[in-house]
């Protein structure tokens, strides 16, 4: 299977081109939601190169920081990194985290609402069930290069891996659990339920609730499906991002038990007819 083709002397990545709609696809949606709720769309389209830079910048940061087994037995470490700078900075070679990309996007975004001076709570909820969409679509940039796959399995839906991207070890078993294929059904799952909270319980929630939903839901399939993984990023012993999910699953249901606490008011913003009657 190509990964990409050659225009003249460069190469054009599927990968890259999967990512890209997948970040267009989110900002659709970002921009649909804004527009519902009655706030500004075009800021959608004038914080989205800020938010795919921070993004591209924190998920390679978290590669450079976390880097799986296979490649540490490599010896492509961290340190490793740190003193091949140009290799740190060769995204287009592979290795990115989500992890990080949600960091990063997150923090542009938190400077971004604070520069236009709009709620920051309000707009994370808008680009949530994008996110979600972004990554369903993403991942299967992980189907074309042939990783992200889960342990062997005989099932109906198995995948097949050609050799030369098989983990050592394994270079006599063909068929595997299609790891991305798992996480990108689930991220479009999110993205719907995201999507119907949003409606259902509009009057109910506060700023901030549904990224809080999303940072509960996605963490808990992904710590889930990292039993499968077979190429998990070891820090001290521990898959990093395993534990990582599983902090911020906890952490997130706790803060939305504890905003909606018996007697706390609910400071939603105002429905979007109520507001466009005050405007009146």
């Amino acid at each position: 299977m190509s990964t990409g083709f050659q225009i003249g002397s460069i190469t054009i990545h599927y990968y890259g081109i999967i990512i890209m709609f997948g970040a267009l696809a989110a900002a659709w949606l970002a921009d649909r939601e804004a527009k519902r709720r009655g706030e500004d769309n075009e800021l959608v389209w004038d914080a989205m190169p800020w938010l795919l830079v921070a993004g591209i910048v924190g998920a390679r940061l978290w590669h450079i920081l976390t880097p799986p087994a296979s490649m540490v037995e490599q010896g492509i470490t961290t340190g490793y990194y740190l003193t091949h700078p140009l290799d740190a900075i060769a995204i287009w070679n592979g290795g990115v985290g989500i992890p990080g990309a949600v960091i990063g996007g997150i923090i542009a975004l938190y400077l971004y609402t604070r520069n236009k001076k709009v709620n920051f709570g309000t707009w994370v909820d808008i680009i949530a069930p994008g996110l979600a969409l972004a990554q369903a679509i993403g991942r299967w940039g992980n189907f074309v290069n042939q990783e992200l796959y889960g342990a062997p399995t005989n099932l109906p839906w198995a995948i097949f891996i050609e050799p030369q991207y098989r983990l050592p070890g394994y270079q006599d078993v063909a068929y595997y659990h299609p790891l991305f294929l798992y996480e990108s059904l689930i991220n479009l799952a999110n993205m719907a339920f995201l999507l119907w909270l949003g409606r259902r319980w509009a009057a109910r929630l506060k700023p901030g609730d549904i990224f809080l939903t999303y940072l509960i839901i996605y963490p808990v399939c992904r710590f889930c499906l990292e039993f499968l993984r077979m190429d998990p990023s070891p820090v001290a012993g521990l898959n990093v991002n395993q534990t990582l999910m599983g902090v911020v699953a906890i952490s997130s249901t706790a803060f939305l038990i504890w905003r909606h606490r018996s007697g706390r008011p609910v400071d939603t913003p105002a429905p979007v007819a109520e507001q466009q009657d005050e405007n009146e």
